[in-house]
């Protein structure tokens, strides 16, 4: 399908994708084979080996690519697995500088793996621009942002934040997990790289793990082609049929996340037990001009801090019916965790506390339930420990 002039809500149900030649069937196949026939030797039709190329994958990056309005895309085995892709560009002594409240699966590769290959981090307010180049050295080579931040919701300037780096020949790479690209396409504002966890929005119901890298630069896709074959951390064509299921209904159901998160952030911001909600979509988020500005919508995550301890905060995120409490996000089920000892651990708690991570914040996942029935059960949980 030629979808240059089509929108998002189009493209994620047909880019990179076309009925099978040989039967018409409708859908992606899954081309469940590891190795291809050759014409002679060297001689293949565009596929030799699953883990240089599937004809699954290649659709579903290709559907991605279009999604985030990127020229290229690469597909991985976990949101890791793109994350370390892009450390892989890097060389010791290399400097990067980054945000002091990234996902914690983020901080510790970056501090508990590649410190150990002498690559340099400077964590600070992502925020504050003037923090940002600050934290520039000679040796800065990436700067790595997330916006909206994982988990309190700060809001990052792309535009200014790219041009620091351009301004400091280095690369601007953003984690775009949160906002997906139905809300948020920072390639269009300036970053050179777009990092996805497909597990999330992308894939949407929970039963995929997946990565994936976005770019408009011909040379970075092909180095990152060449560590997705030479690493091996590619997703098999299941996992990359499943995502290619969930992108197709991507915008209905980014839709109704964000309304029941806007419904259920302004309920927490009056409740009498809550002392502060990081929403962006609420008009009191120090960030929520900038959101508006560059995103579509404001999301499905926002976090909250109650007017408890570790110990209660830990009850009522135990106390739930319809919200399950387990790690991720971004599924059609709400899900709640408690950064302190779930998705955040690996982060030091002289550090969490420092950038704001609480132990008596609550994150939550809001899915697409009915709205209601969300408020209901946090209240009940809320009361039972609370009140």
């Amino acid at each position: 399908m030629d979808d240059d002039h089509h929108r998002i809500e189009t493209r994620s149900i047909h880019a990179g994708q076309r009925p099978d030649e040989d039967t018409g069937a409708l859908m992606t196949p899954i081309h469940a084979n590891s190795t291809y026939e050759q014409d002679a030797p060297g001689e293949h039709r565009g596929y030799e080996y699953s883990r240089t190329g599937n004809p699954t994958r290649t659709d579903l990056e290709e559907n991605l690519a279009s999604l985030e309005n990127a020229d290229y895309g690469r597909c991985f085995s976990s949101g890791m697995g793109s994350i370390n892709t892009v450390l892989n560009l890097l060389e010791a002594g290399d400097h990067v500088v980054t945000g002091n409240d990234v996902y914690g699966g983020t901080h510790r590769i970056f501090t508990q793996v590649y410190e150990d290959y002498e690559l340099e981090f400077s964590f600070v307010d992502m925020t504050d621009l003037e923090a940002i180049e600050a934290a520039f050295r000679e040796n800065t080579e990436l700067l790595w942002l997330e916006t909206p931040t994982n988990p309190l919701m700060s809001i990052v300037d792309v535009e200014g934040a790219a041009e620091i780096a351009r301004k400091h020949d280095a690369l601007c790479a953003i984690d775009n997990t949160f906002a997906t690209p139905y809300l948020q396409r920072p390639l269009d504002l300036g970053a050179d790289i777009v990092s996805h966890s497909l597990t999330k929005y992308l894939g949407g119901h929970s039963d995929v793990v997946g990565g994936a890298l976005l770019t408009n630069d011909p040379d970075l896709d092909e180095r990152f082609g060449f560590y997705q074959n030479a690493v091996g951390a590619t997703p098999g064509p299941f996992e990359c049929f499943l995502v290619l299921r969930g992108t197709k209904t991507l915008p209905v159901r980014m839709d109704r996340h964000c309304g029941n998160a806007r419904g259920i952030a302004e309920w927490l911001d009056d409740h009498r037990d809550v002392d502060r909600v990081y929403y962006p979509g609420l008009e009191s988020h120090p960030g929520h001009e900038l959101a508006a500005e560059q995103m579509d919508d404001f999301g499905g995550m926002l976090c909250f801090e109650l007017d408890g301890s570790l110990e209660q905060a830990s009850e009522v995120v135990s106390s739930t019916d319809v919200f399950t409490l387990a790690e991720s996000l971004g599924g059609v089920e709400s899900l709640i965790e408690q950064p302190a000892p779930m998705t955040h651990a690996a982060i030091p708690r002289e550090e969490r506390i420092e950038a704001g991570l609480t132990d008596s914040l609550i994150r939550v996942s809001v899915g697409i339930e009915h709205v209601d029935d969300l408020i209901a059960d946090l209240d009940a949980a809320i009361d039972a420990v609370l009140s």
